[in-house]
């Protein structure tokens, strides 16, 4: 007996019903979302959990084409929020912390030299430099370090806790700072995110 999928039970917005018509399709070119400028059409029951975990009305979805491609239309607007934008409709979604993780990092060259290369958990490779710049926060629970790269748009991808081990690993002090350098950008950590908890 098939196993029945929880977008057949839900009114799924036009547009990304027939996207994900689409989804084993295998296109790569991402699509413009960017340049779209359809009318709102409401929030969607779909979250991004913290560990990068898509669901839908609570359950995972386990259709790796079909979270890839809803990544594909991901974006997010100046007014902070995410969306799944298509030429019709832009739909919010919730997003808990990233949308994305930066799960494997290659690193070439030395100090200056060096070259920072991730790749997140949906197959995005990014090379950490001035246009795809590196910023940290500090973790509000543990008090520890939390960067996140800039992907595309406004879209960030968070380390994953190993990959941030690997990131300390590289950090250097240049003068009173310290940061790590990639791409010929020296990415500084802010002093108060350097300090201990109380």
């Amino acid at each position: 007996m098939a196993v029945k999928s929880p977008f057949q039970d839900a009114a799924m917005p036009a547009g990304l019903a027939a996207l994900m018509s689409r989804a084993d399709a295998g296109d790569k070119a991402p699509p413009p979302v960017e340049k779209w400028n359809p009318p709102f059409c409401g929030d969607l029951d779909i979250r991004i959990a913290r560990d990068g975990t898509w669901f839908y009305l609570g359950s995972p979805i386990g259709r790796l084409p079909l979270v890839k491609l809803f990544a594909s239309v991901l974006r997010r607007d100046e007014d902070g929020k995410h969306y799944l934008v298509t030429p019709v409709e832009k739909i919010g979604i919730t997003v808990e912390d990233a949308p994305l993780l930066a799960v494997e990092m290659a690193a070439g060259g030395e100090a200056e030299t060096q070259q920072l290369t991730l790749r997140t958990n949906l197959g995005d490779l990014v090379k950490v430099g001035a246009e795809h710049p590196l910023r940290f926060e500090k973790e509000p629970d543990s008090g520890g370090l939390k960067p996140y790269v800039h992907v595309r748009g406004r879209l960030e991808a968070l380390f994953t806790r190993a990959l941030m081990y690997q990131l300390a690993d590289l950090m250097e002090h240049r003068g009173d700072d310290m940061g790590v350098w990639s791409g010929g950008v020296f990415f500084a950590v802010s002093p108060d995110l350097l300090t201990a908890p109380e």
